[in-house]
């Protein structure tokens, strides 16, 4: 997919005139690699049916389900799931690291998917309804705002003072500004998150159980379960979060006649337009391969016949869990510290300040996606998928390939590719050796194994059937939303009345988290905060 991807902008570059024309039509390639939305199936039935078509708290599909017509046939394509998670176990040199990419680009792929890639897990019971889903379906910062009104009401400070307009719910700690603390010290959650007869508003912090007293402590009342999940997703969310407040102050002292709702709410129509832009022209272009860069254009998706209202799939859940890219520790202010004892744990970004995390994190370099190379505490993790795909009836790997327009893998060498390196190839050998001692044949491989069986293509952090599946979605969904759209963004009037003149500065003035975070924590001077690692040269 490296390859196809350079030779596409290439092929672009010499046909249409411009770099609007060149960045749309690349984009419009790539969103009609495979069908797109309206999807015919979900999650909610294995056929056709109006409830099927209609019920978003399912997954849709992009490929109809694969049931096997009898239990020897599963048993023949379908593996014992431990043997498939030791595929995911780092071989005995450890973790391999990735070329191009540091610890902050694995950081923001959480943060974003875990807004809309939301299967209905609980603390109780994981597997629990693993067809369904509550996500909104858009790239909304339901990590921060929340999924519904109740949650983001919750969340907001609601003051008509002059000065405190807009504004979400913060505390100070060490001089800088922070979501408020949950739970209380002893324990139980804040009273200003409860609703009158008790039960909780937010939602509670996935994997609850497994933090510390202390950790427990220090989690952060916000929008997502997830978004507690690590230091390196909590900071994420801490930025737009301050970034939030900062535009409310900016549009309150601008518009002193507005009240607290119209502040909140235009704050966010700017922070959300703000979040699309960085997805597409850090995040989308550090996975880009090409030398092209692309731009967050709205005007793109105006006329585009893949123009429809998001709809996230259950192939699209799975090719997201990129765990191989976490590394097994993480240097942080000079020592070395396990990744699985950060996780519900905020203390260490408060300790030191959002400034410094970011710089942090930015200097480590992530892992690369792949077999055999995840940490060891993201094992259970690798299983789960695994068990997601095969509860959902997700069809074969070679199927997807075929859907996307790619050929499909005619031996277990074509799947994991050769090398000019012979320590490099070796290891490849032996991986395709292990792959035909499980599956016998191609055709049997599982979706969730065949995705990261793969290698990374050339110039970027991707195998090639996540990235075409990547930059389908990812361009379809964040170009289509509602405040890109011809009759907000594209009417002057309403852009204005959507983000006014001086919010239109600001995303203008946006296209990194580095942007953001220069404005809005101290001390950054002239650190490195970036994805791309910082010794990466394109080849």
């Amino acid at each position: 997919m490296g390859s196809f991807l350079e030779d596409l902008a290439l092929k672009a570059i010499t046909a249409v005139a411009g770099r609007s024309g060149v960045n749309e039509f690349l984009i419009d390639k790539l969103v009609d690699g495979a069908r797109n939305r309206p999807h015919p199936w979900s999650t909610r039935y294995d056929y056709i049916c109006w409830d099927g078509l209609t019920d978003r708290s399912y997954n849709a599909r992009l490929l109809p389900a694969n049931r096997y017509p009898d239990a020897e046939a599963m048993r023949s394509r379908r593996p014992p799931e431990n043997s498939v998670a030791a595929l995911f176990a780092p071989g005995p040199g450890g973790q391999r690291p990735c070329a191009k990419s540091t610890c902050l680009f694995p950081a923001f792929a959480q943060y974003l998917t875990d807004g809309f890639i939301r299967t209905q897990l609980s603390n109780d019971d994981a597997l629990t309804n693993r067809r369904r889903t509550t996500s909104n379906h858009e790239i909304d910062l339901s990590a921060l705002y929340g999924r519904t009104r109740r949650q983001t009401d919750v969340l907001r400070l609601r003051s008509e003072t002059a000065g405190h307009k807009g504004r979400l719910k913060t505390q100070t700690v060490g001089g800088e500004e922070w979501p408020p603390f949950l739970y209380r010290d002893d324990g139980s959650i804040d009273p200003h998150f409860l609703a009158d007869d008790g039960s909780q508003i937010l939602d509670p912090p996935l994997g609850l159980d497994h933090a510390t007293p202390e950790g427990k402590k220090s989690l952060f009342a916000v929008g997502g379960d997830r978004a507690n999940a690590a230091p390196q997703v909590t900071m994420v969310n801490t930025l737009f979060l301050r970034e939030h407040n900062r535009l409310a102050a900016m549009l309150d002292a601008q518009n002193p006649g507005w009240d607290d709702e119209r502040v909140f709410q235009i704050a966010r129509n700017i922070l959300i337009f703000m979040f699309i832009k960085i997805v597409v022209e850090e995040y989308i272009n550090h996975i880009n391969t090409s030398a092209f860069r692309f731009r967050a254009d709205p005007e793109v998706a105006w006329e585009a016949d893949w123009n429809r209202p998001n709809w996230m799939t259950a192939e699209f859940s799975l090719l997201y869990r990129w765990h191989s890219l976490v590394p097994e520790t993480l240097v942080w202010g000079g020592a070395t510290l396990p990744g699985a004892g950060l996780l519900l744990d905020n203390r260490l970004v408060l300790r030191d300040g959002l400034a410094t995390s970011f710089a942090e994190i930015s200097a480590n370099n992530a892992m690369q996606i792949g077999l055999h190379n995840s940490a060891s505490f993201l094992i259970r993790a690798e299983t789960k998928a695994v068990e997601q795909a095969r509860v959902n009836h997700i069809d074969g790997y070679n199927a997807y390939r075929a859907a996307m327009g790619l050929d499909r893998a005619e031996s277990f060498r074509n799947i994991v590719g050769k090398s000019k390196n012979a320590a490099e190839d070796a290891r490849r050998k032996a991986l395709a050796s292990e792959l035909e001692a499980l599956y016998g044949t191609p055709d049997n491989v599982e979706f969730y194994v065949g995705l990261f069986a793969e290698p990374v293509g050339h110039n970027g952090p991707l195998p090639d059937l996540i990235l075409a599946m990547v930059a389908m979605d990812a361009f379809s969904q964040a170009l289509t939303n509602p405040l890109l759209s011809r009759h907000v963004y594209g009417d002057p009037a309403n852009r204005e009345l959507a983000f006014t003149a001086k919010g239109l500065e600001a995303i203008e003035a946006t296209r990194t988290l580095r942007d953001i975070l220069t404005r809005n924590a101290r001390g950054l001077g002239e650190r490195f905060v970036g994805m791309t690692r910082r010794d990466w040269r394109r080849d």
